[in-house]
């Protein structure tokens, strides 16, 4: 019996009309990355793991996709009695869980051939062992740019921007960039002298939109932060007001607070370059509550969301001070930021964003009329190749409905006709497959339209 075909949960087929609209995305972002200066790199599907774990914080630990050793170590694995052992015996290498713990790894292992600054963009899959849902895979694309060799804040204020543009030229228009800063929340910790319990606050905070303030507040007294200072910090991350309110408030709350003193006046840098930009159509929130679990973060946070359509964050990002240093090559700061393609198609596809992206790359059809006008139709084929057209020839000489049928199935606005007494006149019929429309044209009037 023929086996059932099947995929693993969380992962999934692309259609070529898909593929199509993904590449759309993809395009639009890295050209919005080029403008600004970024090159492409890529790095390996999988990592060794003792390069992954450790960086993402017991939460991000636990998604982490291992890959069994090859040969006989399941064997051995058994014979063990403390199961601790068991994972460095039978897994050696993971699935990467982001592109940018990899880049770190990459920058310190090429940066003999590095400039520095050293900015780069990747666009690639990454795979997270998480519970499949809307919005949630456990192999998504994620589209990053980051800036390692700099402490400038300079680029914090330009990912501000670089978020604008590219969802605004996607067609998003009511979307919001919240940012807030590491610092920050390490001020918070300090004002209620829990500051060896910074880990855990950020954890914690990090919640609020999924699970409440209630909840949080039972997580914090779970993790042994007293109620009155977690009271505080709700009552300073909950204050209300523009960006400057904001900061003048916290100047005040952080006069015995070193950490987050330093963390209002980066955030004011960043406030003060970033209004010297254009704007485009998102609107950037100083987002107080914004935490952010990944323990690599240690400055400005970033995080997106499209607020007409519930589906989470569809961006994040973040300054690094040194996350190179755990591969030997301290003293590099960086910061970065991340698209999350394929919760930005759900976004577009449920906006009905994609109504002018073609379902196809072909834009014209060359009809089949058998061997006596074969040569003819193939030296148009060539022609409107080589002038950058998407062209076929229906492989089989058939009826002029399977063959319009086959181009409307696939979305090719346009069909070309050669017949015996189109192939003697030079003249061309060129039939508009939307409109039902046509009309009779020579080669270099009909490459001329249909460029």
């Amino acid at each position: 019996m023929a086996q059932k075909p099947s995929l693993p949960k969380g992962t999934r087929d692309f259609l070529p009309e898909v593929t199509l609209r993904r590449t759309f995305i993809f395009d639009t972002i890295k050209t919005v990355f080029q403008k600004y200066g970024y090159a492409p790199i890529e790095t390996p599907s999988m990592e060794n793991l003792s390069v992954l774990t450790g960086k993402y914080g017991e939460e991000g630990d636990r998604l982490i996709f291992k890959i069994l050793n090859s040969g006989d170590f399941l064997r051995k694995a058994t014979e063990l009695e403390d199961s601790r052992k068991l994972t460095p015996q039978i897994a050696e290498k993971a699935l990467r869980y982001d592109l940018t713990v990899p880049f770190a790894r990459f920058v310190v292992m090429n940066q003999h051939a590095l400039t520095f600054p050293f900015k780069r963009y990747q666009i690639q899959s990454v795979f997270r062992a998480d519970k499949p849902q809307k919005g949630r895979y456990r192999e998504f694309v994620q589209c990053d740019a980051d800036v390692v060799g700099s402490d400038s804040l300079l680029f914090e204020a330009e990912f501000l921007c670089i978020y604008d543009e590219a969802l605004s030229k996607l067609g998003l228009d009511d979307f919001t960039i919240q940012i807030n800063n590491r610092k920050i929340l390490e001020g918070f910790a300090e004002v209620v002298n829990q500051s060896d319990k910074f880990t855990d606050i950020c954890v914690a905070i990090d919640k609020l939109d999924k699970i409440g303030q209630e909840k949080v507040m039972a997580e914090m007294e779970a993790r042994d932060i007293p109620a009155a200072a977690a009271q505080e910090i709700f009552r300073l991350i909950t204050f209300e007001g523009t960006a400057e309110e904001k900061l003048d408030f916290l100047e005040k709350a952080f006069a015995n607070s070193p950490a987050g003193t330093l963390g209002v006046q980066e955030m004011r840098e960043i406030f003060e370059t970033y209004a010297a930009f254009p704007r485009f159509a998102g609107t950037v929130d100083f987002n107080l509550k914004l935490a952010r679990g990944l323990n690599y973060y240690t400055g400005a946070i970033y995080e997106v969301k499209a607020n007409n359509v519930k589906i989470g964050s569809i961006c994040g990002g973040g300054r690094y001070a040194d996350l190179t240093g755990v591969f030997g090559r301290p003293g590099l700061s960086g910061v970065g930021i991340s698209f999350g393609a394929d919760r930005i198609y759900d976004v577009m596809e449920e906006l009905d964003l994609f109504g002018e992206i073609p379902s196809t790359s072909t834009k014209v059809l060359v009809v089949n009329f058998g061997n006596e006008v074969r040569l003819q139709a193939l030296a148009a084929l060539n022609q409107l190749r080589s002038a950058g057209i998407g062209a076929e020839y229906y492989a089989e000489a058939a009826k002029m409905k399977k063959q319009f049928g086959y181009a409307d199935k696939k979305g090719i606005p346009f069909t070309l006709i050669i017949g015996a007494d189109e192939a003697a006149s030079g003249q061309y019929q060129l039939k508009n497959m939307k409109e039902g429309s046509q009309q009779a044209l020579n080669m270099e009037a009909i490459i001329q339209h249909l460029s």
